[in-house]
């Protein structure tokens, strides 16, 4: 058997990782297969919406997996003070705001080649991230970022009692 033909091993983490995680925490699953037919190829949960403390990092981490990035596509009305361009590791990576909604974050690599994920909301229960993220990086997911959250997370909570 050749090297390339070898099974891939799987690198999610395991589910005991995605339960201990406290709120906040930012978490990234990417999808394990060569395919890329879903429509999600992987899922984020940022710490916060600031977007100079959470982008450094996730651009790090895709750039050991996918290789040098080149720009990020984020809807800015989701995000405080988004720059037009980010310098990780001494590289520049650009940065493109459209209405892409707040559930997504579209990563270019190269000229053409683009990943999308989901971005979990950074106040999500661990059970509901853990979830969503999990059903992001499902090799048959056609489901779109925002029917996965609408799907996964809980409705919230509201403070007005019901009349009687």
């Amino acid at each position: 058997m050749a090297e390339s033909d070898a099974p891939t091993p799987p690198k999610l983490l395991p589910e005991e990782i995605h339960r201990a995680v406290r709120p906040g925490t930012a978490l990234l699953r990417l999808r394990t297969t060569h395919s890329r037919e879903g429509v999600l190829d992987g899922a984020w949960w940022p710490r916060s919406r600031t977007l100079a403390d959470e982008l450094p990092a996730l651009i790090q981490v895709l750039t050991e997996h996918l290789g040098p990035l080149t720009r990020v596509g984020l809807d800015s009305a989701a995000w405080e003070e988004v720059p037009t361009r980010v310098v990780v590791d001494g590289r520049v990576v650009h940065l493109d705001s459209f209405p892409v909604g707040d559930d997504t974050v579209l990563i270019t690599r190269g000229d053409t080649d683009h990943f999308a994920l989901l971005v979990v909301p950074p106040d999500t229960t661990p059970d509901a991230a853990r979830d969503a993220m999990a059903r992001a990086v499902r090799a048959d997911n056609v489901t779109q970022a925002a029917e996965i959250l609408v799907a996964t997370l809980p409705e919230p909570a509201t403070d007005r009692e019901e009349p009687a």
